[in-house]
């Protein structure tokens, strides 16, 4: 016989499992789906945590940020006959850029096919705006799709929703000509239904001609007073199309569909990194942060602000230990090849990678139980039982793991597996002052007083 507790408490599991059967029930067949299998579906990618976001189009001629159509206010037919008749990427190698990707530790990476400048990288058939029309003569998404699948990475896709080129694109707070009042009087002419069924047809020849497609990043939603949100592109009816023609593809949060279970795959706070895991309704959720180089997207020939290759390697480690994936981004010259700066962070992250990806791949934050040290990120992997202790600096001879004590069977550095000493307090030498300030349930461990020659050293910790 139950007691009233345990009677209680099946009562609420077989009530909130009767609610999640109505909410699906509820559902469109193509958004039906079980814990189980949205777990299966983002499984490569939980594991891989480590992708490079390309943004390459028109934007990458004036070298002045991809936004620099809209920061100048220039109307879409200038815009066009500035820069299209010079695109002319005679550089362009996706085999080389695959290259540098896997050589970096990425294993997937994020073309943007279309930004908002409505510039087409692929031949398409519903827009004359297209890189086949350019000097280019290719279609640069198919030899992009192909070169990095034939590395073994997955591929995936930016989506622009915003169209500054578009006839019926409805001018807004975000256009270009924002400003111009002509053009805004011209909205009256416009017909954002047929702007939605190009959409839609554009996706379909991404999602139907380029064989499997893993990921989408659409971009983006701003409702609200003279805004976009999830009616004008009728987000439901591409997520509906994402949905059917690729069954396992990850999708991003940006088609303001939040509110619905099935509208998002993962979070993407952009150029931020949070505080902790993010959570919705008190869960955490899959997230990735996207961030860059420097301060911009596109190739920008003058910007400064360049993050150094140990900022770069913290923030993947700090991504990973909340949880999260980075997709770091890179913007391709009007050549078509990576410049100087992006390459020498490439190489170094690479560096840093063969010997120490055993930390990102696989791993998340750790334990609840086991408390991060100073200047330390933690990650940690389930399967193999295996915590990683990052120094992001070098402290001088001990570092001291606080409760750690009975929880490590070996410690070990991992870019040459050499082993690491480490006592506790009931073992330490009387005659060892680390005594005075380590807990009794502390590790001390023993470090060299030199810093390896590792941008940032791991140590690995075989768990009991």
């Amino acid at each position: 016989m139950m007691t009233k507790p345990q009677l209680f408490v099946l009562t609420a599991l077989l009530s909130f499992g009767g609610l999640l059967k109505a909410q699906t029930k509820d559902l469109p067949a193509w958004a039906k789906e079980t814990p189980e299998q949205k777990e299966a579906r983002l499984a490569w990618w939980k594991h891989d945590r480590f992708g490079m976001f390309i943004h390459w189009g028109l934007y990458s001629v004036p070298a002045r940020h991809e936004w620099v159509q809209n920061r100048e206010e220039i109307s879409p037919a200038d815009y066009k006959n500035r820069y299209f008749n010079i695109f002319n990427p005679d550089l362009y190698d996706p085999k080389e850029w695959a290259a540098e990707a896997k050589a970096a530790g990425m294993k997937y990476a994020v073309l943007t096919t279309r930004h908002h400048e409505g510039f087409a990288l692929w031949d398409t058939k519903f827009s004359d705006y297209k890189a086949t029309n350019t000097p280019a003569g290719r279609d640069l998404f198919k030899e992009y799709a192909e070169a990095f699948r034939g590395a073994g990475l997955k591929v995936g896709i930016y989506f622009s929703l915003i169209d500054w080129h578009h006839p019926d694109f409805l001018i807004d707070r975000n256009h270009p000509m924002r400003n111009n009042k002509e053009a805004r009087a011209a909205n009256s002419q416009k017909d954002m239904n047929k702007f939605r069924k190009f959409l839609k047809d554009e996706l379909r020849e991404l999602l139907t001609n380029y064989g499997k497609i893993d990921q989408i990043f659409f971009d983006f939603s701003y409702p609200g007073e003279d805004g976009k949100g999830h009616d004008d592109w009728d987000s439901e009816g591409l997520l509906k199309i994402a949905r059917e023609l690729q069954p396992g593809i990850i999708i991003n949060d940006r088609l303001d569909l939040n509110d619905k279970s099935y509208g998002w795959d993962y979070r993407t706070p952009e150029q931020f990194m949070p505080q902790e895991w993010p959570t919705e309704n008190g869960q955490r959720v899959p997230w990735e942060t996207c961030q860059t180089f420097s301060g911009s997207w596109g190739y920008d020939r003058d910007e400064t602000t360049w993050k150094s290759t140990n900022q770069l390697i913290a923030m993947l480690i700090e991504t990973v230990s909340k949880g999260g994936n980075l997709l770091l981004n890179v913007g391709p010259t009007a050549r078509g090849n990576f410049d100087d700066r992006a390459n020498s962070r490439l190489e170094g992250m690479g560096a840093w990678m063969k010997y120490n990806s055993r930390s990102i791949y696989g791993c998340t934050a750790a334990p609840a139980d086991y408390t991060k040290p100073e200047n330390c990120f933690l990650t940690y992997n389930p399967d193999t039982k295996r915590l990683y202790v990052h120094l992001l600096q070098w402290p001088f001879k001990t570092l001291y793991l606080p409760g750690y004590k009975g929880k490590v069977k070996y410690a070990q550095f991992l870019h040459d597996g050499s082993e690491i000493k480490y006592t506790a307090r009931s073992s330490a030498s009387h005659a060892s002052h680390t005594t005075v300030t380590a807990g009794e349930n502390d590790l001390i461990v023993n470090l060299p007083v030199q810093k390896p020659n590792v941008e940032i050293p791991v140590i690995e910790l075989f768990l009991e």
